[in-house]
């Protein structure tokens, strides 16, 4: 509606996942959708459609909803800007009823595009109890960074990366250094505890589409399937006993960027885009579900309600996209914005890539 009053024209939707469960681009209702850099490549998801669209040129904004990656790991996969702004900075309606897991965001081809698109959405609204107040305004400072204090990890201490998403992410951490921020390679101490932690906690808000028979079961993704099946057993309490980690995790990152560091470095994703009909690479181990293996670097970000936004930087040597993910603090979207923009004016994707 914010978008429309600003004189927005709606082309139409695009396509999810299946309930958003999954972070490849197929949905039986749909099918798949390929991704604008190679076809049979997944594009990505939940929001699927939004960032292989943009990355295609069919309109310069796109609305997107991330739970645990589902702006960013698109944007990764097709070659565009995905920002998972501080949660409660975009009204959401109706309020998700995931464990606040799920934020709203903007996909777009530049990073000036989202931050416009973000201003004209944020702020509180009368009928999301989580908004928060102040909105989001641009930085207006240019692409120095001097004087910022940038923490660059790797794998977070746990998460296995494909040799050529490292390369390209890793190149990306020396521009940002060339630019005037101080990089410095670290292992944040909570990165390890996440795998456990959004696996407790994603299955068991998606039990509401748990099918009654086999008929539905037969209609509905396999691997959503698979996931409601493994998690029938969790219990009430093992979900109340997976938030109070969930909240001793929230406030470790929130502590571990205040003792030190401005913003954060990481891949947006382990893999470059494989080919559809799987949740995992074919060089990966096999798992019927469990496409949060890739997609490590994402959720932390969900869980402790911090930005995070995924920047094209580079292509593999099948010329297919890499994302670089830049996240801070609660409330610094604007500082991560900031970086995202002095990067991309540094290392204009569009104009190398093609």
């Amino acid at each position: 509606a914010r978008l429309r009053a600003a004189g927005a024209v709606i082309l139409g939707k695009t396509a999810t996942t299946e309930q958003g469960w999954t972070a490849v681009s197929e949905n039986p209702l749909t099918g798949a959708t390929d991704n604008p850099w190679m076809a049979g490549r997944t594009a990505g998801g939940s929001s699927s459609g939004a960032a292989a669209l943009a990355a295609a040129g069919c309109g310069p904004l796109h609305l997107g909803t991330d739970g645990a990656g589902s702006v960013r790991l698109p944007a990764h996969f097709c070659g565009v800007v995905g920002l998972k702004p501080t949660f409660g900075t975009v009204p959401y309606l109706p309020v998700p009823n995931n464990g606040a897991l799920s934020h709203i965001g903007p996909i777009a081809r530049d990073a000036a595009d989202a931050e416009l698109m973000l201003e004209v959405m944020a702020g509180p609204h009368p009928a999301d109890y989580t908004t928060l107040p102040g909105g989001f305004r641009r930085d207006p400072a240019g692409p120095d960074l001097t004087g910022l204090r940038i923490a660059y990890s790797p794998d977070l201490g746990h998460a296995r990366v494909d040799p050529e998403v490292a390369q390209a992410v890793e190149a990306a951490a020396l521009a940002i250094e060339a630019l005037g921020a101080t990089v410095e390679r670290v292992t944040p101490p909570w990165g390890p505890l996440g795998p456990e932690l959004i696996r407790a906690l994603w299955g068991p808000p998606l039990m509401p589409y748990a099918p009654a028979d086999a008929a539905a079961e037969a209609a509905m993704d396999p691997g959503f399937v698979a996931c409601l099946r493994e998690n029938r057993t969790t219990s009430w309490a093992d979900v109340q006993a997976a938030q109070s980690r969930r909240h001793a995790y929230a406030g470790a990152v929130g502590r571990w960027f205040a003792g030190r560091w401005d913003l954060l470095l990481t891949p947006a994703v382990s893999v470059a885009a494989f080919p559809h009909g799987r949740q995992v690479p074919d060089h990966w181990p096999a798992h019927p579900w469990d496409w949060l293996a890739w997609a490590e670097f994402s959720y932390p970000f969900n869980l402790a309600h911090c930005p995070a936004v995924s920047v094209p930087c580079g292509l593999t040597a099948e010329g297919l996209p890499v994302g670089l993910q830049i996240a801070g603090p609660r409330l610094s979207d604007h500082m991560v914005m900031r970086v995202a923009r002095a990067f991309l004016a540094a290392r204009p994707f569009r104009a190398w890539a093609g």
